[in-house]
């Protein structure tokens, strides 16, 4: 099945760096990258942003699980033509990205993984996955009814903010969900799982977390390198959303590794 995506440009095609894929996390889509990828475009890097499966404007599966996305990853790379393409992927989109370097080691030249490490995660989405289906999708008239629902499950207006953009007007009128919320909410511990591919990724790999997540912490240093010999670690003075929460800052950390 073929996935939504943004293309971003340079301005002067001739003047391209290097090609970057993008995958966002859970609950999220390639429009939380924009203010990235025209940072990135606008450094002549070429940049593709992906709706993964079950997310944004990309087909809802029968399955939500790694080997799907990589799945849709490897088709989406064919059939755009990309020659070693650089990975880069936060959260769920990076145990995407990992799992993807170790199954495909030859389809990519390099992978940036952000807050997110590879192994085992016991997910506390199970709270906003109780939130989300609490919204009664067929009658609601507004976000903001929406909202008051949600803030009863989760109580930060940002994360709400971000998690309420997965809700689309309907044409005929009413609303309706971008994500598939049934089957992540039936499938979730999917994404919680360890690496699906055995093996290592040998090439540059750049580690990316935010200082107040607790997602990669000091003890996943071995294994990261374990798995990924080359790869570096840096710390960003962020949360989980590091990216978001500092995007210049990050993509300039970005630049100045591929360089």
């Amino acid at each position: 099945m073929k996935l939504f995506f943004r293309e971003y440009l340079p301005a002067d095609a001739s003047a391209s760096k290097q090609t970057l894929v993008i995958l966002h996390g859970l609950f999220g889509s390639s429009d939380n990258w924009l203010t990235q990828a025209r940072f990135l475009s606008n450094n002549n890097y070429k940049v593709y942003t992906i709706d993964q499966a079950n997310h944004g404007q990309s087909y809802h599966s029968a399955s939500f699980d790694y080997a799907t996305m990589v799945s849709d990853l490897k088709e989406f790379i064919d059939d755009q033509k990309l020659k070693q393409p650089v990975i880069l992927g936060h959260s769920m989109g990076g145990k995407t990205a990992m799992n993807f370097a170790l199954a495909h080691p030859d389809s990519l030249s390099k992978l940036i993984v952000v807050d997110i490490a590879p192994r085992y995660y016991d997910l506390e989405h199970y709270t906003i996955l109780k939130g989300l289906n609490a919204i009664t999708i067929d009658t609601i008239t507004s976000r903001n009814e929406a909202d008051e629902v949600l803030a009863g499950y989760v109580h930060e207006s940002d994360v709400r903010q971000f998690l309420l953009k997965n809700l689309q007007r309907k044409a005929e009128g009413g609303f309706s969900w971008k994500i598939n919320l049934p089957l992540i909410t039936e499938q979730l511990a999917n994404i919680g799982v360890d690496m699906q591919y055995p093996g290592k990724f040998d090439k540059p790999t750049l580690f990316i977390r935010g200082r107040r997540s607790n997602y990669v912490r000091d003890s996943d240093l071995d294994r990261i390198k374990e798995v990924f010999p080359q790869a570096s670690l840096e710390t960003m003075e962020t949360g989980h959303w590091v990216q978001a929460e500092k995007p210049q800052e990050f993509v300039e950390l970005v630049m100045n590794w591929l360089s």
